[in-house]
């Protein structure tokens, strides 16, 4: 039914069969056929085909896709080159600025962080036109509760940053102590200057990661 392309398809055996994934496809056919949904269903699980299992090293997880227009990819904060960043992806970039100062380049696309090892999932993989949270309770947090679940079984150390309280809420699976945790509220122009801004979670996340020796994640996208 769902076809990742790499590790996670064995990992994620059985999981489309399921009943709650049964009902959730149903709804998300019917969604598809009458509304405007973001991302493209071909990119809905992007997070995954970008990023294999076993070369995770970081998770940076968010609440769910862009609303707007062009924006969502499938990968968590990221929009496409050509795309305006938004608000939230420039506040990360001023992050990343002020921690590490790496200045922020001329386009959105994140993928070069997917390339590292870095996972950038959502909470939720589909959302209405102009409907923030529209596709919550519709079963996404069942699927992504069982992505944490394997990721927290992981055999290497890995640094997980979670990003306002749809994030937060996956803490409780998080138990390896292995792995870190870093959270914050989410960089959403109505929250950074809460928590997010001056967080450091990139020097952070490289710090523990050198520390367990694994390679550290270069944070700054070419143009």
């Amino acid at each position: 039914m769902v076809r990742i392309g790499n590790d996670w398809d064995e990992l994620l055996k059985g999981e489309f069969d399921k009943e709650y994934y049964l009902e959730l496809r149903q709804f998300l056919i019917q969604e598809y056929k009458e509304r405007t949904i973001f991302p493209d269903k071909y990119d809905i699980f992007n997070a995954l085909k970008y990023t294999p299992f076993t070369n995770i090293k970081a998770v940076i997880l968010g609440q769910d896709p862009y609303h707007g227009k062009g924006q969502a990819h499938g990968l968590c904060f990221s929009v496409k080159k050509g795309v305006c960043a938004p608000p939230s992806l420039v506040n990360i970039y001023k992050e990343i600025q002020s921690d590490l100062g790496i200045a922020p380049p001329h386009h959105g696309e994140l993928t070069s962080w997917t390339k590292q090892g870095v996972l950038m999932l959502n909470t939720v993989l589909t959302v209405r036109q102009g409907n923030p949270n529209s596709h919550k309770g519709k079963g996404w947090e069942i699927f992504t509760d069982r992505v944490i679940t394997l990721l927290n079984g992981h055999p290497e150390p890995i640094v997980f940053l979670l990003w306002g309280n749809n994030a937060r809420s996956k803490k409780v699976l998080i138990t390896n102590p292995n792995h870190k945790i870093l959270e914050s509220v989410h960089p959403s122009p109505y929250s950074a200057a809460s928590g997010f801004f001056g967080c450091k979670h990139f020097s952070l996340a490289n710090k523990f990661l050198v520390s367990v020796g694994r390679e550290p994640i270069n944070w700054k996208i070419e143009d």
